[in-house]
């Protein structure tokens, strides 16, 4: 931490002091604690005293003693949620947890952005088996939660590979690297052997769509007398749901023309987890690849658009966005002693994101109405346009190679050593647009936008596919960078109730430069039953190579409501230096937690954190910029460009509006989790688990600011996008379960509560709310031996559905079927889902 230390006076902002200069009584008043979030439901997975997890790098450091608030949430957990994915059911589990479900998204549809304590997809870091997960190679570019932002796709990987998740609500830049300001969601894998578990899992919802049907099989093989090779292999089909309304404005009589709900997809998974001793060392190896494929749409082109060809589409018609998501990965490492001691690890790993797009059901409009001759009208059109075209490609790859040393250094302080660890890292990103067909993205045959072609209206006629035109030779590129990073992370026991921690960490990458972030931790354990836990903290997350180097044309709703082409410019491009956009820079961040922990014996604990984090130069999406219409001397725009810069910028590419990616914002995000669980046991060796959740969280925009001469920060970001950040994602999420056992039964009841949330995007300048509300789960279990298993359940078991679109002030959009709203739904437009889970094992 280059010789500081993070302090933050009341009243004032962050400071840097030395390090000599922060008196003991401050590291006493911010001690650390863990606690597991899963009820005590006898899972050995889950026990607080058997689980090595993250936060620390200590030996042998578990759940109850790392110097960091960590949930632990056990495979049983995962498996009887009732769900098939592992967003899904981590938005069930953890309150911190977002799992916005979108549609008319685009392949937001197909990878859903994932969030943690109300902040952005990438800024939670995911590991598996402790090394770092790629990033996804899509971009959200729509008004979605997690707009501009390219995370994790956590569904890459099957629950049925899952042994646990660890999920670290605190802010670990310094311990873990980029994207970690959030927290760090770690997932584990399935090391057993000798048995082999084989699920089904089918159900629909109560309106009868949706249906859903799951196999996966997990077995594992012993390796000569200690190693172990751990395969899970899972499909799943999901067919669509559809909640659009009648169609009031655009056909006569009305009928529904969009498609609102979950995609349909089709999802296959084939991982392993696998070591084999060697030497006096280990070697490991642990991946997998998935492909998954979806189909989903865009917005209805009616009968009179100019986007609509009569003779193909004599009714209009719904464009058809098909994709197809690659996922693989393979980490490679071999770990061992070091002396009587120390230990080492060596890895190395590698991960490939990517997302394809195929338009069918369409056309393009352009490519039709081209005439064949421009100098003679009287030749006619060419009256020919393909439905159907590849529009492009998206793919990310990371290389990852880590060198991690850790060990105890006897120091003469304190009651025990010094644990010390340090490490190297080396990652290599790289990105790729890959253009679609020439039909895809295309003005007519010859993409010469000097010949005037005309739609059914007499407009120009538009360009590519409708739907989502694809990428063209212009947006490709191949381009990445690399960086190296060294840590260092110490911990030691003072004294028997007081363990301090420390962690620092240099990175420099190739594109931007260095940085340097630092933590400080403690837990003070005033008795055996309380004890007081907190960290400050720095972080960093650099620009994804999604954000530096995507651009895309596409067709977008403009502030009026209006379809529009769109232009996502890249950054440092022509466009955003025309602007004065400047190249983006990393985001850093100040962090700090304070909490408490009771348990008092009788299986009842209680944890309470309070936790903020400040972020400077948050990368976001700008808003959508438009031309003016009246420059600036009162005349239109259309006849005085000189005064009009918005339109004189756009005009040679023939877009409507243009946004990008830009350090435009800082927020403050801040909040408390609260963690109580109670266990009973009775006579008849029945036992009662009870479990509370409670999650609050509030981000606000502290700052806008924009580089450019021509767009003030309140037109760069405008008031839509601050309440699609501060308000879009739930500021409380609760859980309250209760798990009853006895004999072969078991029951869980279950409810979450969603907060409001609330969203403009659609409607600048008017404010939707959508208000908070309760979901029940329910589950019944019976076990025919240690072997068979049988679950029936309910997830929404009431049926509960968001607010609907208030008819007046969402206008147009509940009159095209937007029934319950668009860009901020946590729980969806399904209603009620029910299912039965057969498990059983050999």
């Amino acid at each position: 931490m280059s010789g500081c230390n993070l302090t933050r006076p009341q009243g004032r902002g962050w400071s840097c002091l030395p390090l000599g200069a922060v008196s003991l009584g401050l590291l006493l008043a911010l001690p650390v604690w863990a606690q597991d979030a899963a009820p005590p439901d006898q899972q050995k997975a889950k026990t607080l005293e058997g689980v090595q997890v993250i936060g620390s790098r200590a030996k042998d450091r578990t759940a109850a003693e790392t110097p960091a608030p960590v949930d632990v949430i056990g495979r049983e957990q995962l498996e009887s949620a009732g769900v098939v994915e592992v967003g899904q059911a981590l938005q069930m589990l953890e309150p911190s947890f977002n799992f916005s479900r979108t549609f008319v998204s685009d392949g937001t549809d197909t990878i859903r952005p994932a969030t943690l304590r109300g902040l952005g997809p990438d800024q939670v870091l995911v590991l598996v088996n402790g090394k770092r997960r790629h990033q996804q190679a899509l971009v959200n570019v729509q008004q979605t939660i997690g707009r501009g932002s390219a995370g994790t796709d956590i569904n890459a990987i099957p629950i049925s590979a899952i042994e646990r998740i660890e999920v670290l609500r605190d802010g670990a830049a310094a311990q873990y690297g980029s994207d970690a300001i959030s927290g760090v969601i770690n997932i584990v894998l399935k090391k057993q052997v000798g048995e082999t578990n084989v699920s089904l899992n089918g159900g629909k919802t109560y309106q009868g769509d949706g249906f859903t049907r799951q196999g996966d099989i997990n077995t594992g093989l012993r390796i000569g007398q200690d190693g172990y090779l751990n395969l899970s292999a899972e499909y799943r089909h999901r067919d669509p749901t559809n909640r659009a309304g009648p169609d009031m404005l655009r056909v006569n009589p009305p009928r529904v023309t969009q498609k609102l709900g979950d995609a349909d997809t089709k999802d296959a998974y084939f991982w392993l987890n696998g070591g084999l001793p060697i030497a006096h060392g280990e070697l490991y190896w642990f991946g997998g690849i998935s492909q998954r494929k979806g189909n989903s749409f865009g917005f209805f082109r009616s009968a009179g658009d100019n986007r609509t060809i009569p003779a193909l589409y004599p009714n209009g018609f719904l464009p058809n966005i098909s994709t197809e998501v690659k996922d693989a990965s393979l980490a490679v490492g071999y770990r061992g002693p070091l002396g009587g001691k120390w230990d080492y690890d060596i890895s190395l790993n590698h991960g490939r994101s990517q997302f394809g797009f195929n338009e069918r059901q369409s056309a393009n409009v352009s490519w039709w109405y081209e005439p064949r001759d421009p100098s003679n009208p009287a030749a006619g059109i060419y009256a020919q346009s393909p439905t159907s075209a590849n529009t492009g490609t998206l793919r990310l790859n990371e290389t990852t190679f880590n060198f991690d040393l850790r060990g105890p250094i006897d120091w003469g302080v304190g009651q025990d050593a010094l644990n010390f660890a340090t490490g190297f890292e080396w990652r290599r990103d790289s990105y790729q647009i890959l253009p679609g067909d020439p039909v895809s993205y295309n003005y007519g045959r010859t993409n010469n936008r000097a010949i005037p072609i005309v739609g059914q209206t007499g407009d120009i006629a538009q360009p590519g596919m409708q739907g989502f035109p694809g990428f063209s030779p212009t947006e490709a590129v191949n381009k990445g960078r690399s960086n190296t990073a060294l840590y260092i992370d110490a911990e030691s026991q003072m004294t028997q109730r007081l363990l301090l921690g420390a962690a620092a960490r240099y990175e420099h990458y190739s594109d931007f430069g260095s940085t340097t972030t630092g933590k400080l931790s403690a837990r003070f354990d005033a008795t055996d039953e309380f004890a007081v836990r907190g960290t400050l903290a720095t972080g960093f997350r650099a620009p994804g190579v999604q954000q530096l180097f995507y651009s895309q044309r596409s067709t977008n709703l403009d502030p009026s409501g209006k379809l529009t082409d769109t232009l996502t410019a890249r950054q440092d491009s022509p466009v955003t230096r025309a602007f004065g956009i400047q190249p983006l820079k990393q985001e850093t961040s100040h962090s700090g937690t304070l909490g408490v922990v009771y348990k008092p014996g009788n299986d009842f604990t209680l944890t309470v954190d309070l936790f903020r984090i400040d972020i400077k130069n948050r990368i976001i999406f700008s808003s959508n910029i438009v031309p003016e219409s009246v420059g600036t001397d009162g005349n239109p725009c259309a006849t005085n460009n000189a005064n009009c810069p918005i339109r004189a910028i756009l005009a040679p590419f023939g877009v409507g509006q243009v946004l990008f990616f830009t350090n435009a914002i800082n927020t403050k995000t801040q909040g408390v989790d609260v963690v109580a669980e109670k266990g009973f046991h009775f006579a008849n060796n029945a036992t009662l688990d009870l479990t509370a959740l409670l999650n609050y969280n509030k981000t606000e925009v502290t700052k806008r600011k924009s580089p450019s001469a021509i767009l003030p920060p309140e037109k760069l970001f405008d008031d839509t996008q601050v309440t699609l950040i501060e308000q879009g994602q739930p500021r409380v999420h609760d859980v309250l379960q209760g798990v009853y056992r006895t004999g072969p039964w078991d029951f869980t009841l279950r409810g979450n509560y969603f907060g409001p949330v609330s969203g403009q995007g659609f409607t600048p300048g008017i404010k939707q709310t959508w208000h908070g509300k309760w979901l029940a789960d329910v589950a019944l279990g019976y076990r025919f031996s240690d072997r068979a298993k049988l679950t029936i359940g309910a997830d929404n078991l009431f049926d509960t559905y968001p607010d609907k679109w208030d008819p007046k002030t969402g206008a147009p959009f509940p009159q095209l079927g937007f029934v319950y709203g668009w860009e901020t739904l946590p729980f969806g437009v399904n209603g009620g889902y029910y299912y039965a889970r057969l498990d059983f094992k050999f």
